[in-house]
């Protein structure tokens, strides 16, 4: 039988054995729109920020130390994940995440009544005079956002640096394996497999450090300013208290925003994690793409590298095997792309006190964290960590390119070298063919010219 709570609106029948309440359950009819709800690691850190809350409140006696040990132990069991089935609320709800408070709001209540020896419902520990006391939605979820963000981001940096370090450990063991370049598609002059692998390497070092560094901002919490910013019905003792406590309970740096009004009413700061996100995975599709020309083939490719076999590629094609962990990773990337396109949108639409696009700006930036940072484990691990040189190939390719005319141009001049390179070109012969056949250079000076070793 469905049990009857109460809120500003009248009665509302709440689902049997459901710790939700009211407002949630007029948020989960009204918004009945995709299939999209939030993720465990945000309900995570929105119970972790509310057991701080109740902590702030008890040292400054607004709460009572029973209310508020109650409020802890049902936000410790949301944190190990015993009340997952009690978060069904769509992100695609009111912008501010009120609905999405709400619920953190009442099935702490309801379960932290029961815990008190209470029943569901009977609000012996209130929703909104209890378990949000000192707070806001507009200062709650946005310190919820940026406590997710930063949570996944830990796992993203761990997995990001191993794909790095797979890269650096491919360049060190390819550092031997001289290579034709390539610019424009076109063959260019030689460099080492190594040098290739090493430029992938310093574009992703490059693009985690822009991370790193942006997330730092999100250290700044906006929790204490309440609805607009002054921080109305919540001491400076409650702010001082509820960020001390999250740096306990997180282990992490944080500290209480200078001006709350900006973080409440803009996120600027999750925008720029979001457009850093986006670089990141503009220089991992590159790297991706790179390896899988360079791995075309396994005949009639470019066919330079050997990339694993890790399942068979075709339904209709036996022994046919596909570039599957580069397709994965671009299109991972593409998402991200999406995601940072969406939220930019919403970043910008705020408007005067209040960004009202908080869920969708949440929602696409924890999805970002996780599909790159799964990929790049993926990557590093399915991919990477495999590849190996085809040296035959590498080596008929050097011995056939024409732009190791490129070395005589020094001694015979541009417009000789580009005869020469011509000439090669349409009899299927090489430089050196043609430089000793034309009396350009004897074999003992074109081998003293053209040394791959001194062109690197």
């Amino acid at each position: 039988m469905p049990r009857i709570e109460n809120d500003s609106l009248g009665e509302v029948h709440i689902p049997d054995g459901k710790y939700w309440g009211a407002q949630t359950e007029r948020s989960r009819r009204n918004f009945a729109i995709g299939e999209d709800t939030f993720p465990e690691v945000f309900i995570k850190n929105y119970a972790i920020l509310k057991k701080a809350a109740s902590i702030a409140n008890k040292k400054s006696a607004r709460l009572d130390t029973a209310k508020a040990d109650l409020i802890a132990k049902a936000c410790d069991e949301i944190i190990a994940g015993k009340l997952d089935e009690h978060f069904p609320l769509s992100v695609w709800q009111t912008g501010s995440g009120t609905q999405t408070n709400m619920n953190l709001n009442e099935v702490i209540s309801n379960r932290a009544s029961e815990l008190g020896g209470g029943e569901i419902g009977d609000h012996h520990v209130h929703p909104n005079d209890h378990v949000n006391m000192s707070q806001s939605s507009n200062d709650t979820f946005p310190t919820a956002m940026q406590m997710s963000a930063l949570d996944l981001l830990d796992e993203f940096f761990s997995n990001a640096q191993s794909l790095e370090s797979a890269l650096e450990n491919k360049a060190k063991e390819f550092g031997a394996i001289i290579k034709i370049g390539r610019t424009h598609l076109m063959d260019a002059v030689p460099m080492t497999l190594g040098q290739e692998f090493s430029a992938w390497a310093a574009q992703l070092n490059k693009a985690i450090v822009h991370v790193r560094a942006v997330s730092k901002k999100l250290l700044e919490l906006p929790i204490g300013g309440t609805a607009v910013g002054t921080g109305l019905n919540a001491s400076e003792a409650f702010t001082i208290e509820v960020v001390k406590a999250l740096r306990e309970l997180c282990h992490k740096d944080f500290v209480s925003c200078e001006n709350k009004f900006s973080k409440i009413a803009a996120h600027d700061d999750l925008a720029a994690l979001s457009s850093a996100l986006k670089i990141y995975a503009i220089a991992f599709m590159k790297i991706a793409n790179d390896i899988r020309l360079l791995g075309s083939g396994p005949r009639c490719g470019l066919a330079e590298l050997l990339l694993p076999e890790n399942e068979p590629g075709s339904s209709i094609m036996p022994g046919k095997v596909n570039p599957t962990q580069c397709e994965a990773a671009t299109m991972v990337c593409a998402q991200v792309i999406g995601n940072d396109t969406a939220l930019s949108f919403g970043a910008g639409h705020g408007q005067l006190q209040l960004n009202t696009y908080k869920p969708l700006i949440i929602h696409n930036l924890l999805s970002s964290i996780r599909l790159l940072s799964d990929a790049s484990k993926s990557f590093a691990q399915h991919c990477v960590e495999g590849i190996q040189p085809n040296k035959e190939k590498i080596a008929s390719y050097i011995e056939r390119s024409l732009m190791i005319v490129t070395a005589l141009a020094p001694h015979l001049g541009y417009e000789k070298c580009a005869k020469l390179a011509q000439a090669a070109y349409r009899k299927g012969t090489t430089i050196r063919q043609e430089a000793i056949n034309e009396g350009a250079l004897t074999q003992e000076k074109y081998d003293q010219i053209v040394d791959l070793r001194k062109m690197l």
